[in-house]
C-alpha cells in the first residue's frame, strides 16, 4: 500500500464496449432464468449496466429495458435525454425519450412481451410498476434481489482496481484519524474528521461514519451523537462511501488510553473471529460457511449470543448488496466477488468491538483490499 492512495494509478475507465458486454451478460442471465427480460430503474443497477446515474429521487420514469435477442433501450425523460446521451454506456443503448403531457408507460409498452415476466431492480417506484401494468395488464414482475440476487456479484479486473483503491483510501483515513484528539470531544466531530479523510484521498461520496463510544459501540448502526468520547471508552469506527464509482467499508475499535484486560480479551476475540472469517473464504464454499466460521469463534469463547447481526455484505457500485454472509445462505462464492467480514460482539451499556475488512474470492482463497492493522489502536 502506498502512503498516498491519490497516489496510486487511476483505475482504466469503463468505455462503452464494458457496458455493453454486461447489459447482454444480463440479459443473457435473464433468459436464463425464464424471464422475459430486465427493467431497470435508477440506482446501482443502472448506475452497473450503463454508468448513467440520474436522481433516484425524481417522479419520471427513467428505465433501462434489458431483453435477449432485442438491442437495450433506455426510456428517459426528454428533459434529460442530453444528459442521458452522455453517460458513458450510452453509445451501446438506443435511447427513447418522453415529453412532459404524455404517458411514459406508453412509450415503454412497445419494448415489453405482453405478457412476459420481467425481473425490476429492487428500487423500482410503485408507482412506475403500477402504470405498466395498467397498460400491459397480463404481465408481471419480480424483484431482483429474489430472481437475480448475483447479478452484479462477481467484479472483473477493473471493477478489482476500483475496489481496491477505494479499500486503500479507507486504510489511509483509518492511519491519519489515530492522530486526531478523541477524549473531550464529541462522537460528530470525529465522525466529520472521517469524512473529511475519505474525501482528502478521493472519495466522490460518503456514506456513513459511524462512531460509538462507550456504551453507544453497543450498537452496531449507532449514529454519531453528541456523546463526549472520554478517556477510557472503547470506540468502533465504521466508515466508508465510493471512490471511483465503487465502495469502502471499513471498521476499526480503538480505545481512549490503555484498555482494561477484559477490553483486550474481547477484542482479541474479534480479530480471531475476524481472522477465522477471512481463511474460510475460497471458490464453492457457501457463504453461510463464512458466517459460520467467524461466529463459531466468538461462541466458543462464550459471546455468542452478543455478535447479533450477519457476517458480511457485499459491496460495488453500492456498499450493501447481495451476497451476504448469513447462515441460510448457500450460494457458493465465485472468484471475483467482493464482500465485508465483519464479526463483532455487542455488550450493551458497556461497549463494542467491531473488525471489518473487503475481502475477494481469488482462484484459491480469498484476498482483503484493506491492509490497515487490526490490532487495538490506543488513541488519546
Amino acid at each position: 500500500m502506498t502512503s498516498d492512495p491519490r497516489a496510486a494509478a487511476e483505475p482504466a475507465p469503463f468505455t462503452a464496449a464494458d457496458y455493453a458486454a454486461r447489459m447482454a451478460a444480463a440479459a443473457r442471465t435473464a433468459a436464463d432464468a425464464g424471464l422475459a427480460g430486465l427493467l431497470i430503474a435508477p440506482g446501482p443497477d443502472l448506475a452497473h449496466l450503463t454508468g448513467y446515474r440520474p436522481t433516484a429521487e425524481t417522479e419520471r420514469l427513467t428505465l433501462l429495458v434489458l431483453a435477449a435477442g432485442q438491442e437495450p433501450v433506455l426510456v428517459v425523460p426528454a428533459l434529460e435525454a442530453p444528459d442521458a446521451a452522455k453517460a458513458p454506456g450510452a453509445p451501446a443503448l438506443t435511447l427513447r425519450d418522453w415529453a412532459d403531457g404524455k404517458s411514459p408507460y406508453t412509450a415503454a409498452a412497445p419494448l415489453l412481451d405482453v405478457t412476459g415476466r420481467f425481473g425490476v431492480s429492487d428500487n423500482t417506484w410503485a408507482l412506475h410498476l403500477l402504470g405498466l401494468q395498467r397498460e400491459l395488464p397480463a404481465t408481471s414482475y419480480e424483484p431482483l434481489t429474489d430472481v437475480l440476487p448475483m447479478l452484479r456479484a462477481v467484479k472483473d479486473e477493473r471493477e478489482l482496481q476500483c475496489l481496491a483503491a477505494a479499500g486503500a483510501a479507507a486504510d489511509a483515513a483509518y492511519a491519519q484519524i489515530l492522530h486526531v484528539p478523541f477524549a473531550g470531544r464529541r462522537e460528530s466531530d470525529v465522525a466529520a474528521d472521517l469524512a473529511a479523510l475519505l474525501r482528502a484521498h478521493g472519495h466522490s461520496q460518503v456514506d456513513f461514519t459511524v462512531v460509538g463510544s462507550g456504551p453507544n459501540g453497543a450498537d452496531p448502526h449507532h449514529e454519531a451523537g453528541d456523546r463526549v468520547i472520554a478517556h477510557g471508552d472503547m470506540v468502533v469506527l465504521d466508515f466508508g462511501g465510493l471512490r471511483y464509482g465503487y465502495g469502502s467499508d471499513i471498521s476499526r475499535t480503538v480505545h481512549v488510553g490503555e484498555p482494561s484486560a477484559e477490553e483486550q480479551r474481547v477484542h482479541d476475540i474479534v480479530r480471531e473471529a475476524q481472522q477465522a472469517g477471512v481463511a474460510a473464504v475460497r471458490p464453492g464454499v457457501s457463504c453461510q460457511e463464512v458466517d459460520r466460521a467467524a461466529r463459531a469463534v466468538i461462541t466458543e469463547f462464550g459471546y455468542g449470543e452478543r455478535f447479533i447481526h450477519r457476517t458480511g455484505h457485499g459491496i460495488g457500485v453500492t456498499t450493501h448488496e447481495p451476497p451476504y454472509m448469513v447462515e441460510g445462505e448457500e450460494q457458493p462464492l465465485v472468484p471475483g466477488m467482493c464482500f465485508s467480514v465483519e464479526p463483532g460482539i455487542y455488550l450493551p451499556g458497556r461497549f463494542g468491538v467491531r473488525i471489518e475488512d473487503i475481502v475477494t474470492v481469488t482462484d484459491d482463497g480469498g484476498r482483503r483490499l484493506n491492509h490497515a492493522p487490526r490490532e487495538l489502536a490506543v488513541v488519546e
